[in-house]
């Protein structure tokens, strides 16, 4: 790249910045934080990124309930999470400003569109006077840009009306930005074309704001530096960037493959589990079929009819849909069929706040239906994790014959981060046998089709898939009798079938990997996390450590069974602390497995947690005087 730096102006190369683009839930945040994403993957740079928007589908413009921003941390090194803090806010209006700057460290880069502070959204933001001008920014790098003026020059020769014109400053503000941190432009540029090659007006627009925003920054002396972030050094291969929706959606078709079963997901659209039937509808050549149902009842129904029928059934949710769910989940754990249910966690109760994470799913997914009724529960640890969480809720449901929940949560499917393509051949083989023919004597010389024949080793029931001559069986919710599948009302055969049940379930520890201990020697407290805290935590051990301080981290992919060894490396510590953004359901479930004095550390603010925080309770508990339920 040409360096055309105006005068006085100097390249800054930096090992990592955090950055945030803020504005109204019509100014495009989310796309200008993926397209400032997309160049940095292709560039090579490690990144990870935290989108944050309100649920409203257009909450009225300028005000703080309306404020969508999306954080992006990009690195020339491995990184874990989105950023404590953003180095640089772009805010495009003074709502923008007044819900983010508490987030600013000190000696931070403000942008500012200058243009939006007028006395009207200063008055929707709740400011008593101008931040601009009061000195309340004194302690940050300001630079005030006239972002729609100069968006609306730049685009004079499309034609475009004033109020058209002016939805393109996000890419004005995404060219000044490209040009400050040193991204290519060919990349963005190619994709507009191609994004709004619809309509001719809008993409001209674009591409000239575009432009504009790179030639401000290249041209003006308003920036002192302008910066460089190097590629990372990442372990070779190909590598693209995803997010854990999308990568769900591909572990999906994958496991598919591998089971060498046809993929149907019946599921009803929820925030924000509905990217994964947006994707899975374009998969179409790899025989994935996709409904979308009426209801969460419908979509979880079809999708066990569809298991029933021989293919791989999935259903997509969120909480709320779980609680609609439950009935038929508990019906597929009577049938004994595979079925993978995938709970997208959000904050709740109820409605709750469905655009932000939480982690409070797990206890639902141990007890949430009635009856004895248990299944396996995996969780996603990463964006890119959610391909391999997949595939692996897909080989226990098929291999077991059991429903299988699947955790995963906002922070995850709508956050990104680079994922290497795996080998195909790497792949594990969890191809099915179908029955195909009678398994028990009548003992008159002849033979009959028993479903409930349990395999010795793993208790699963054979797959019969209807119209195979000869293994015609009843299916339902009323209670079966062990062997012949009849419906029994006998109380030892119930007690019995439950237990059975509850065996193959626990059984399945047998066949899952023992937990790895990120372990140092001397480390007193073990800190043991579940799904998405892993990057938090991990952080978090690396600076508790950089400080002398020792200490160990687990991570659980498996939730129920825990891995067999969990019980003996927990008790190898006299100290175990529990993050989860939750009020303390791991913490619960592994007090009461194991008996140990596992210590809450618990934040439910519908954010992630950060690694200064967990840094500062995992020293807090490394002295004697931790306290249990500390909250963030």
């Amino acid at each position: 790249m040409t360096d055309t730096r105006a005068a006085g102006q100097s390249l800054q190369e930096l090992d990592q910045v955090v950055i945030r683009f803020a504005g109204d839930s019509g100014d495009g945040m989310q796309l200008t934080g993926d397209r400032f994403t997309n160049v940095s993957a292709v560039l090579g740079n490690d990144l990870s990124t935290l989108p944050d928007f309100p649920a409203e589908i257009r909450a009225p413009a300028g005000t703080l309930a309306g404020v969508s921003a999306f954080q992006v941390h990009i690195s020339d090194h491995d990184i874990l999470t989105p950023g404590d803090a953003p180095n640089v806010l772009v805010a495009m209006n003074p709502a923008a400003l007044k819900t983010n700057i508490a987030d600013l460290p000190q000696g931070a880069i403000l942008i500012v569109n200058v243009d939006a502070f007028d006395d009207r959204a200063l008055a929707k933001a709740g400011y008593p006077a101008n931040p601009l001008t009061d000195g309340t920014l004194g302690g940050f790098t300001v630079y005030e840009v006239p972002m729609t003026s100069l968006t609306l020059e730049a685009c004079k020769e499309t034609g475009a009306k004033p109020r058209d014109a002016e939805r393109s400053k996000n890419f004005f503000a995404l060219g000044m930005v490209s040009w400050m941190f040193s991204r290519p432009t060919e990349a963005t540029l190619e994709w507009i074309e191609k994004r709004f090659s619809s309509n001719a007006m809008v993409a001209a627009a674009n591409t000239l704001a575009f432009k504009a925003g790179w030639n401000f920054g290249e041209t003006t002396e308003v920036f002192e530096n302008a910066y460089e972030v190097k590629p990372a050094k990442l372990t070779p291969g190909h590598y693209t960037h995803v997010t854990g929706n999308v990568a769900l959606a591909y572990g999906l078709v994958a496991a598919s493959q591998l089971a060498r079963l046809p993929l149907f997901l019946g599921s009803y659209p929820i925030t924000p589990a509905s990217d994964i039937l947006h994707e899975l509808s374009k998969h179409k050549n790899f025989g994935v079929k996709t409904l979308q149902a009426e209801d969460e009842i419908a979509g979880v129904g079809a999708a066990l009819g569809a298991a029933f029928g021989g293919s791989l059934g999935v259903t997509t949710t969120s909480g709320p849909g779980v609680d609609l769910k439950a009935e038929t989940i508990g019906l597929a754990v009577s049938l004994e069929l595979p079925l993978v249910v995938i709970d997208i966690q959000r904050g709740g109760p109820s409605t709750g706040l469905p655009t932000k994470t939480e982690q409070a799913d797990l206890l639902q997914a141990m007890y949430g239906r009635h009856g004895e009724a248990p299944v396996p529960i995996v969780a996603a640890i990463t964006p890119a994790h959610c391909f391999d969480a997949a595939i692996e809720a897909v080989r226990i449901a098929v291999k077991y014959r059991t429903p299988v929940i699947l955790l995963s949560d906002g922070y995850l499917a709508n956050g990104a981060e680079p994922w290497r393509l795996p080998d195909v051949e790497s792949l594990p083989d969890i191809s099915v046998s179908f029955a195909t023919e009678p398994n028990h004597s009548d003992g008159e010389g002849g033979a009959q089709f028993w479903p409930y024949l349990r395999d010795t080793e793993t208790l699963a029931r054979p797959w019969a898939v209807p119209g195979t001559p000869g293994l015609e069986h009843r299916i339902g919710g009323l209670e079966k009798e062990d062997g012949t599948g009849n419906v029994s009302y006998e109380a030892a055969n119930h007690e019995l079938m439950c237990k059975l049940r509850a065996a193959k379930v626990a059984g399945i520890a047998k066949d899952i990997p023992p937990v790895e201990v990120d372990d140092q020697p001397g480390a007193e407290l073990l800190v043991l996390g579940w799904g998405s805290t892993y990057g938090a935590i991990a952080a978090a051990v690396r600076s508790v450590r950089a400080r002398g301080e020792k200490v160990a981290h687990a991570q659980l992919m498996h939730l129920n069974p825990f891995p067999s060894n969990l019980g003996e490396v927990l008790r190898r510590y006299p100290k175990v602390l529990v993050p989860e953004l939750n009020l303390g359901q791991l913490s619960r479930l592994v007090r009461a497995e194991f008996l140990v004095d596992a210590q809450r550390f618990n934040k439910v603010q519908c954010q992630p947690f950060t690694a200064g925080e967990l840094a500062a309770a995992i020293t807090a508990h490394l002295s004697a005087g931790a306290t249990q339920g500390v909250s963030a």
